[in-house]
């Protein structure tokens, strides 16, 4: 057993020459070195992608509060013109009414002044045809056409 624990060792001190003589651990810190670099840079490249990503989210947010604050101010605009429009059809359609109903009341006063004219026309025929008639019966001649010349112009006075 001595000699195969000897070419043991013999073995194994001729591996390690030949793998320090290569620089094999040069290479695997290289390697390491390389890799840990790597992922430092993709770590700095994630840090910097959340930070964007954080920015943009404070962006929209921003402008959504915006667009939010807009909408309402939108809202509230409509709601004062709807209200302005709804007073100013309210204070058209009461002077409309106001004006028809002054029309109305005019032309109901026009009928009673036509009326009433149309009736004191009547009176006036109607007693200047009785006055004809019993004036005629009693009165002739000069005496009475002078006589319903007077009472004609006194009803004409007295009824205008």
């Amino acid at each position: 057993m001595g000699d195969a624990t000897f070419w043991a060792l013999v073995a194994l001190i001729i591996f390690l020459a030949v793998v320090v003589y290569l620089k094999v651990p040069g290479m695997i810190g290289k390697s390491l070195d390389e890799r840990a670099e790597k992922i430092r840079n993709e770590l700095e490249e994630a840090r910097k992608l959340r930070e964007e990503a954080q920015a943009l989210l404070a962006e929209y947010q921003k402008k959504r509060k915006e667009a939010e604050k807009e909408a309402g101010d939108i809202v509230d605009a409509a709601k004062r013109e709807a209200e302005m429009i709804t007073t100013e059809a309210k204070k058209k359609t009461e002077e409309y009414v106001a004006r028809r109903t002054a029309l109305a009341e005019q032309k109901i006063a026009q009928a009673e002044a036509d009326a009433m004219d149309e009736v004191r026309g009547s009176a006036v025929d109607m007693a200047l045809a009785a006055a004809t008639m019993i004036i005629g019966d009693k009165v002739k001649g000069d005496t009475a056409t002078e006589l319903f010349k007077k009472s004609l112009d006194e009803v004409k006075t007295r009824m205008n």
